[in-house]
């Protein structure tokens, strides 16, 4: 019989809730017995917004891109890391690119069966709604979509593993 989850991927933004989601990634892949896989994205889409927007200076996007990246491969030796303590490898990913489209085409490339992502941030308008490249995500990716909540009963089975 197949398994039914082989590959899990955790998309981490450095927020507490992505932190949570790869809790979360661990405890279910020493579960179940599936590959992990830590994804990072420079969102080089907001960045060029930035700068049509007047808000950054075309020589500045590259230094704060590079930050961004560097952010990321933080994120994700971070990520391995929390696996490492659990006996668990992580394989890190970082791209660049729009969030949303980032999150489908690793999910496709990958074959992966289980996205596992922090709780949505609080929507503050109809517009941030519809424009929230995580949700966006959640809506077409083709796996299932598994949401970390419970922040307690998370901490615990990754404290227990």
């Amino acid at each position: 019989m197949t398994k039914p989850v082989e590959r899990i991927m955790v998309y981490l933004d450095g927020s507490e809730g992505s932190i949570l989601a790869m809790r979360l990634a661990v405890v279910l892949a020493d579960f179940m017995g599936a590959e992990l896989y830590a994804l990072s994205i420079v969102n080089t889409r907001a960045l060029s917004d930035l700068v049509q927007s007047h808000i950054f200076l075309e020589a500045e996007r590259e230094e704060y891109r590079k930050e961004l990246f560097d952010d990321g491969a933080r994120y994700l030796n971070h990520a391995v890391e929390m696996g490492r303590k659990k006996n668990i490898f992580v394989k890190g990913v970082n791209v660049s690119g729009s969030i949303a489209m980032g999150i489908k085409e690793k999910v496709d490339e990958l074959g992966i069966d289980l996205l596992v992502m922090g709780p949505p941030p609080r929507i503050r308008s109809r517009r941030d709604a519809l424009f929230d490249e995580l949700e966006s995500a959640m809506r077409t990716v083709d796996c299932s979509v598994f949401i970390a909540r419970n922040e307690e009963r998370i901490e615990k089975l990754y404290r227990e593993l």
